[in-house]
């Protein structure tokens, strides 16, 4: 399909939103921006929350696409992950389908599916149809968003694009990040193939760059028309010598979802 003109980027305010506000517009797309707080540099963006039903409809309406990043992204009380995660996600499909806008790239997590015992090295073996064993609320969260995903493809025809974002930084911070690193130049290539590929109902992908180390099969990105271009192994020495390397026995190490798998989850994810 032709590049979306207009996009609705939610969570423009939050790290990743303001990241892809910079690297987005590049690739032909106007922004339209919406966050709950005010964005300074951004006079024209909607301030409102995912619980504004009315204004979630005048966000969404005349835009040919949406990037959903806006949510809670860590764990939090249920009633809050409920509210801004659950109940947002479901607020937002409702107002695309009242404005009939087709097709949306909804950034669902790696916590997804965070209890899955990780590899033992970078065998990207982890398959996309993984069975989910969500860590936190957080994670349960981005599931049930799948879930509505799926739901309002098969009811209402709008293609969603699930991407299970690993860790969207400038560079990797810890050792595990080595292995789900998301580079964000990567981020908006893969948003880009998102917003543009032709017939994907909905379809989940994982996020990352082209690591060295990576943990799970991007073969569902790379069929989208994702092209990887990073690598986080030029960070390996150095925080290989600062942390050391991950030890199966500690379980902030044996799962997927890394320090959000104890009790209370802990940063960084």
């Amino acid at each position: 399909m032709p590049a979306p003109r207009t996009v609705l980027l939610t969570g423009a305010a939050g790290g990743l939103g303001t990241l892809m506000r910079g690297l987005l517009p590049p690739y032909g797309y106007r922004l339209r921006l919406l966050d709950q707080r005010t964005i300074d540099d951004a006079p024209e963006a909607i301030a409102a929350d995912l619980a504004d039903k009315e204004a979630l409809r005048q966000a969404v309406r005349g835009v040919d696409a949406i990037v959903h990043l806006a949510g809670i992204s860590l764990e939090a009380p249920f009633e809050k992950i409920l509210r801004a995660n659950i109940e947002g996600t479901y607020n937002l499909y409702e107002a695309a389908r009242e404005e009939g806008v087709r097709r949306v790239v909804f950034a669902s997590s790696n916590h997804a599916v965070g209890f899955t015992p990780r590899p033992a090295d970078g065998s990207g073996a982890i398959p996309v149809d993984t069975p989910r064993r969500p860590d936190t609320y957080y994670g349960l969260s981005k599931g049930i968003g799948e879930d509505l995903a799926s739901l309002y493809w098969d009811l209402h025809g709008i293609e969603t694009v699930s991407v299970r974002i690993g860790s969207c930084f400038p560079r990797p911070t810890t050792v595990r990040m080595l292995s789900i690193w998301l580079s964000p130049p990567d981020c908006a290539r893969l948003l880009h193939a998102a917003l543009t590929a032709e017939g994907v109902g909905h379809t989940v992908v994982y996020g990352s760059s082209a690591n060295t180390r990576l943990w799970w099969d991007l073969t569902t990105a790379r069929a989208l028309g994702y092209v990887p271009q990073d690598d986080s192994e030029p960070y390996a020495a150095e925080l290989l010598a600062a942390h050391g390397a991950l030890d199966p026995a500690d379980p902030e190490h044996a799962h997927l979802g890394g320090a959000f798998c104890v009790d209370p989850p802990q940063w960084p994810y």
